[in-house]
């Protein structure tokens, strides 16, 4: 189960680092969303993986840790809003530049071959 867990979040990882890397905002959005769900599943990988334990106190004997779990939530408020404004900067950039990539410059096809 860990070693399923981990490799969704490496995963995750992965892809996110490859969109950023791209040269079109949208992908870098895309990938900035990525990170950010990468991250909060390790957050909540931090409280350890358990099955059938309670979340709250005086429900069961064993119970799981809620402070990964308050986390994860603050989070994914954090990470929505960060995203919402990365939005609206790819949308502003690309009304004020005329296009969308993230340097602001339409690469040349005839000097990238000759490169």
């Amino acid at each position: 189960m860990e070693l399923l867990y981990a490799s969704c979040v490496g995963l995750l990882v992965a892809c996110g680092v490859f969109l950023i890397l791209r040269s079109r905002t949208f992908p870098v959005v895309l990938g900035l969303t990525m990170l950010s769900y990468a991250v909060n599943l390790f957050l909540f990988s931090s409280g350890r993986l358990s099955l059938n334990q309670a979340a709250v106190l005086g429900y069961s004997t064993d119970y799981a840790d809620p402070l990964p779990q308050a986390l994860v939530l603050t989070a994914i408020v954090i990470g929505f809003a960060m995203t919402a404004f990365v939005v609206i900067l790819a949308i502003r950039g690309r009304a004020d530049l005329g296009n969308d990539h993230v340097n602001g410059q339409v690469p040349d096809k005839d000097k990238k071959g000759k490169a």
